[in-house]
C-alpha cells in the first residue's frame, strides 16, 4: 500500500506538527505514515485526514501489487 502524506503535506504546505495540533492525531501515527511504516490506519483517521486535506481516500492510499517493494517491506517487518 502506498501512503502519500508527505504529499499531501507538500502541497498543502503543513507540517506533521500541523496536522497533529489542528487534527489530534497521534505524532506517532503520522510520522509512520509519512515514512510509509504504518502497519494498519484507523478508519477515522483516514476520515480525519481526508476532511483536512480536502481530498478522497484515494488520494492518500493507493494499493499496490502483492510482491512490489512496499508489501515486501510489510512482510519482513
Amino acid at each position: 500500500m502506498r501512503i502519500y502524506l508527505a504529499r499531501m503535506l507538500g502541497e498543502h504546505k503543513k507540517k506533521i506538527s500541523d496536522v497533529v495540533r489542528d487534527t489530534g492525531v497521534n505524532r506517532g501515527t503520522l510520522t509512520r505514515m509519512y515514512y510509509e511504516k504504518v502497519e494498519r490506519i484507523e478508519l477515522e483517521v483516514l476520515d480525519i485526514l481526508c476532511e483536512y486535506f480536502g481530498c478522497k481516500i484515494t488520494d492518500l492510499l493507493e494499493p499496490q501489487k502483492p510482491g512490489t517493494k512496499n508489501d515486501t517491506e510489510a512482510e519482513l517487518g
